[in-house]
């Protein structure tokens, strides 16, 4: 046998031994998607630029121009990600009945595509644009025709891709970016998910945490769970009882807790769940 699948036979006994899965999913998922991540295998932020906050989004006109203008160039490269292996094998579990729902701190609506059938998308949907005036929903697709209309210029520019539709644009002036209005009532458009400083909306937790009720094991699946939003569901299922596994390149906020922990790439790691003998007892 192969030593990387080799590697991979005690994630397949864990997934056989619970027949009722509760499946989280990070930012790890979706790199081999070529979507970059967040944080280094110690779990530490890669970035030099700090995330968005919802304050700074929200109290300076500035920083929402930097804001669009990162994901004018950002949405452009992740609108053409496509599900890697790990969505598709995650999406086969689901179509065989062991996860009821999938829960996904990821915006970019991958296990959709893939064709998870029920997914809680925990940190909101990229591909969504929320009016914080009058709360309509209307396409991202639609602003950033709206944005390219506005500031033809910036289309053109190049820039390294960042997590999540973002950005790196470097010291491009930003000053005379135009950043569009709601058309409706006027109101501070803002892209449809959680930023830093914003809390998770408490009806998805509910949903989540119900699920997690119901299983009888945990799995994450590309998550350091630094943050609090993804650490609470481990912190839980170990407060019940329920045995946690991970597959994760690098350290884990809960790797105190886990029954078991596969390092590796979440796509090769799963990758046995898409071989025509992957169904599990």
């Amino acid at each position: 046998m192969d030593s990387e699948l080799l590697r991979c036979e005690p994630l397949r006994r864990f997934i056989e031994q619970h027949p009722r899965l509760f499946v989280l999913t990070g930012a790890g998922c979706s790199t081999d998607s070529g979507i970059p991540d967040y944080r280094d295998t110690e779990g530490r932020w890669k970035r030099s630029a700090q995330p968005m906050t919802l304050q700074a989004f929200m109290g300076d006109a500035a920083s929402r121009r930097r804001y669009w203008a990162r994901s004018l160039i950002g949405w452009r490269q992740l609108r053409a990600a496509r599900p890697n292996d790990a969505h598709r094998a995650l999406a086969r579990l689901q179509q065989e009945g062991r996860v009821e729902r999938l829960v996904t701190q990821n915006v970019d609506r991958l296990h959709q595509a893939a064709g998870s059938p029920a997914v809680i998308d925990l940190h909101g949907r990229l591909d969504l644009v929320r009016c914080m005036g009058c709360e309509r929903r209307s396409l991202r697709d639609d602003l950033q025709r709206e944005l390219l209309r506005r500031n033809p210029r910036c289309g053109a520019l190049g820039a390294l891709q960042a997590p999540d539709g973002d950005a790196e644009l470097g010291g491009t002036d930003l000053e005379g970016f135009e950043v569009p209005a709601c058309a409706h009532c006027g109101g501070v458009l803002k892209p449809d998910v959680v930023f830093f400083g914003e809390s998770v909306p408490p009806a998805r937790v509910a949903a989540a945490m119900l699920d997690l009720q119901r299983s009888d094991a945990i799995l994450v699946v590309g998550s350091s769970l630094m943050l609090y939003s993804g650490y609470r569901f481990a912190q839980r299922a170990a407060e019940l009882g329920k045995p946690i596994a991970a597959v994760n390149l690098g350290r884990t906020r809960a790797d105190a807790l886990l029954a078991l922990k596969i390092t590796q790439r979440c796509a090769l790691a799963l990758s046995f769940l898409l071989t025509p003998q992957s169904r599990v007892a």
